[in-house]
């Protein structure tokens, strides 16, 4: 299907592994203009901008000036921003809401949430001059669904669906479109990492990590598909409510998860 992204300049957030990777990796086939921030680069995103025109920018998001720094180099690089994925954000296994310190609070705010407020304080200028722009940002059931092994990132996560829906009541009317995708669990480094959710799944159920996403996850969080999403099916959504092919879909917060939420 063919999207009609040729040619305009996106900025991604978080761009260099899991979701935010596929995500420039999509926007590329299209003939997309990427400028991928992140605080460190990986080869296949090194690989990406070594074929295609795809920036990337090392960048600490969860700073106060990290995001106004990703902005101004899209800008100094092709003069405009067409669209804004937030996708940068992070999670720990916890163990006890009791075992969340404000610095643990606080860094996951930093990098889940307030990354995309600053992002989007700094895009929306350029994003209003631009005809068709739009922002999708990457939120989470876990913003209906808190789970308490990700209290602080649940809690950002539905700061963020909040945000998403106030962007669009105030800049919908002026052309800038806001959405927002809400996976469940997806084959991202943010499972499979050494540490991650897999390994911690795997230790409570005694099996591996590898079975724990194939068989243990679906089953226990009763995911109607019998599967866990994978990063690709996610940016795919992501760069449909980009593209002018979702010219009025605005303020949505669309969720793919297999059928984890049995709720309307």
């Amino acid at each position: 299907m063919e999207l009609h992204l040729k040619d305009k300049v996106a900025v991604v957030t978080g761009a260099s592994k899991g979701i935010g990777l596929s995500v420039v990796e999509g926007l590329v086939r299209e003939g997309a203009r990427v400028v991928a921030g992140s605080r460190t680069a990986t080869p296949e995103l090194d690989a990406l901008a070594a074929k295609h025109d795809v920036t990337v920018v090392p960048v600490d998001l969860s700073t106060p000036e990290g995001p106004e720094a990703l902005v101004r180099k899209a800008v100094e690089r092709h003069g405009r921003i067409d669209l804004l994925v937030n996708n940068v954000g992070a999670a720990e296994p916890r163990e006890s809401f009791l075992k969340v310190s404000d610095e643990d609070w606080l860094k996951v705010f930093g990098l889940t949430f307030f990354s995309a407020v600053r992002t989007s304080r700094a895009a929306l200028p350029y994003l209003l001059a631009a005809e068709g722009a739009s922002i999708v940002n990457i939120s989470s059931i876990n913003a209906r669904l808190p789970f308490p092994m990700v209290v602080d990132y649940s809690a950002a996560k539905a700061a963020l669906t909040s945000l998403n829906k106030a962007l669009s009541e105030e800049f919908a009317p002026q052309g800038v479109r806001v959405n927002a995708v809400s996976p469940g669990p997806v084959r991202t480094p943010f499972w499979t990492a050494p540490g991650g959710f897999a390994d911690a799944t795997a230790a409570a159920a005694g099996t591996t990590a590898q079975e724990a996403l194939d068989v243990v996850v679906p089953q226990s969080m009763g995911i109607s598909s019998g599967r866990i999403t994978e990063p690709h099916e996610v940016a795919d959504l992501t760069l449909f409510l980009a593209s002018p092919l979702a010219g009025n879909i605005t303020g949505a917060d669309i969720v793919i998860d297999g059928g984890q939420i049995k709720t309307l």
